[in-house]
């Protein structure tokens, strides 16, 4: 008999590590931000400004877990490239704010990069903005060679369109450079080539126009660098 229970126990206590993480449903509704947030998880982030253009300030939050969990975490193509790593992990909420109460608008598990995927460089969150009705997220990481990457999501239609990207791939010490513009509104991409010491001197520049498909949107691009936009540009 007592073999049966340590079995049983046994086998739970592998069922129970085993299981996936899950996110928590995020609060429809609430006046105050500290309501928005879940037990378990603090604020990491936030940002204000209208993003629906009805002239009231609607709110952007970036949560994060309070302990470490295995995380399946994309690398190149979402649908096959997974590896699990142990991170805290992070929520990107946008609300609308209507007759004084927040409403959420998009909860996204994914796409904000988490303290440990910047390399050397640590945490590769920089910034959070909304700015003309848009909001942007910036990324930064790397080691000697190291990486920028900027996101402009605006809404639209009842989707989050990612609208403009930026880039920008250079060595710390030498400077080389190449910084990739994206303009997903006019479809054109541009290129710079040169030193990062010396932005607007002696670099190359190059204006094309940008072949893709869709639209990305917030809730399908899971995260930086899965889409190859072009060939062997990704964003």
């Amino acid at each position: 008999m007592r073999w049966l229970i340590f079995f049983l126990l046994l086998t739970f206590s592998n069922q129970s590590w085993a299981q996936k993480f899950i996110f928590p449903k995020l609060a429809n509704q609430a006046k105050e931000v500290s309501r928005l947030i879940p037990k378990q998880w603090k604020l990491l982030d936030s940002a204000q400004g209208d993003l629906n253009q009805d002239k009231q300030q609607d709110l952007v939050l970036i949560l994060e877990h309070l302990t470490a969990v295995d995380e399946d975490r994309a690398y190149g193509n979402y649908e096959v490239e997974l590896i699990t790593e142990t991170q805290k992990p992070r929520i990107l909420a946008v609300y609308f704010k209507k007759n004084g109460v927040y409403q959420l608008a998009a909860q996204n598990n994914d796409f904000v990069l988490r303290s440990e995927e910047g390399g050397k460089m640590g945490d590769p969150l920089k910034n959070l903005s909304i700015d003309s009705n848009k909001f942007t997220l910036s990324f930064e990481g790397g080691n000697d060679w190291r990486w920028k990457l900027n996101y402009q999501f605006a809404y639209d239609k009842k989707q989050w369109n990612l609208v403009a990207a930026n880039n920008v791939y250079y060595h710390k010490d030498s400077g080389e450079m190449v910084d990739k513009q994206y303009d997903f509104v006019d479809r054109t991409i541009k290129t710079i080539v040169g030193s990062i010491f010396n932005r607007n001197i002696l670099n190359s520049v190059d204006e094309d126009i940008l072949v893709f498909g869709s639209p990305r949107t917030l809730m399908d691009f899971k995260k930086p660098w899965t889409w190859e936009v072009t060939k062997d540009n990704y964003l």
